[in-house]
């Protein structure tokens, strides 16, 4: 058993942070939460537009391996659990007018590169050339999820379906994203089959039915005051603009969940969303389903749309017929709603001339985290990626280990 007596300070406010305070202060420590900020949760959070509470960022989780829903079924909210409306999503490539996204596919890497759905998307020579590279023998597993697929499927394949997917995923070019990272058993998946088509067929036929990813009925930003007050409830202090300067001056085991921190200041990439609410009964049809991941190249600014009350029943009810449609970027337009406005309508095909109300967030991407200081410990988006699913997880492993000590 831990020692009572033991005593942590989290630097940073972010999920991860709360997650691995949550979990410590559960065992019996003594824990205190640095935030520099005056709220807690980070791009995890709450804005209004047009009168509907929407998350400001992420508003859903991946399913996989279970550990948010586990998180959130100890938080009680495990009732508001929701699924995304059944479809696929669309991609809008370089020419031509948006398609659906196959539907053999993991991250947009195809199990069958022939199948029509696919060569729709890449055409069939890259197609061809795909089926032709993955006939190879398999050697050693390349580390990132671009190098995998340009070596076993090409450029093609790779710049014209997976980096749109994985970008609309990670918010990274598939070159930045470690194969372990997009999927824990990819690399073994490979191996075995001896081929990448193979591997993903497998990986697809082993996964559980149901959609990939969740929500939360009133959004994703719910679970940052549930975290919140449930450290509270442990015994945890929270300290709002509170930054920290000097972590040797910290008391007891020190955890760092903040990224400027993490990554020592190095500059991350910017990242620009825009929600637009919007009249228009045109889109009751949801002409492109959920959304569109966009390749870049395109003749749109926006890297993706999520037509977000097409996506989630309980946002539709909330919106009253109104429409909510979400839209990133990775360069700041210079007129972002005006930009945003375009861009939907380019992509949807429809004119949305009843413009409600709009909102413009921006945050900052950290990159990979660099060397911790002798005794610190480091949680959050730098070490386990982007998206609620890995930070959670990676969270609970570190309080585990530190407890074990």
């Amino acid at each position: 058993m831990p020692d009572p007596s033991d005593r942590y300070s989290v630097v940073g406010g972010g999920v991860g942070g709360l997650v691995v305070a949550r979990r410590l202060a559960a065992a019996g420590a003594r824990v205190t939460v640095f935030e520099a900020s005056d709220h807690l949760g980070g791009t995890v959070a709450r804005h209004e537009v047009a009168g509907i509470g929407l998350d400001a960022a992420a508003e859903s989780f991946a399913v996989r391996g279970g550990v948010v829903a586990a998180l959130l079924a100890e938080l009680g909210l495990q009732d508001d659990i929701v699924a995304p409306a059944p479809g696929p999503a669309w991609l809008q490539p370089v020419v031509g007018d948006a398609v659906p996204l196959p539907a053999t596919a993991l991250l947009g890497i195809p199990a069958d590169p022939l199948a029509d759905d696919v060569v729709r998307v890449v055409g069939r020579e890259a197609a061809v050339r795909a089926v032709e590279l993955d006939a190879r023998p398999v050697g050693a597993v390349p580390d990132t999820l671009g190098a995998l697929v340009r070596e076993r499927h090409g450029a093609g394949v790779l710049d014209r379906l997976v980096a749109p997917v994985v970008h609309g995923v990670h918010s990274q070019h598939p070159d930045e994203v470690p194969v372990a990272r997009a999927h824990p058993g990819l690399a073994d998946a490979v191996s075995a089959a001896g081929s990448l088509g193979g591997a993903v067929a497998r990986l697809r036929a082993a996964a559980p039915p149901g959609a990939a990813v969740a929500g939360i009925r009133g959004g994703t930003h719910r679970i940052v005051p549930a975290l919140t007050d449930d450290l509270g409830r442990r015994g945890g202090d929270v300290r709002l603009n509170s930054r920290v300067d000097d972590l040797s001056r910290l008391g007891g085991t020190v955890i760092v969940a903040a990224p400027g921190i993490a990554t020592a200041g190095a500059p991350g990439r910017r990242i620009d969303l825009v929600t637009l609410v919007v009249e228009q009964d045109e889109l009751d049809a949801a002409p492109r389903g959920t959304g569109l991941l966009v390749a870049a190249g395109a003749p749109v600014g926006a890297r993706a749309l999520t037509h977000a009350t097409a996506k989630w029943a309980w946002l539709r009810e909330a919106a009253a017929g109104r429409h909510v449609l979400r839209l990133s970027y990775d360069q700041t337009p210079a007129d972002p709603v005006a930009a945003a406005r375009a861009d939907a309508e380019k992509l949807l095909g429809v004119a949305l001339p009843r413009l409600v109300d709009a909102a413009h967030v921006s945050w900052m991407r950290p990159g990979a985290a660099s060397a911790s200081p002798p005794g610190v410990t480091l949680v959050g988006e730098t070490v386990a990626g982007s998206g609620l699913a890995g930070i959670v997880a990676h969270a609970e492993r570190t309080a585990a280990e530190l407890l074990a000590r």
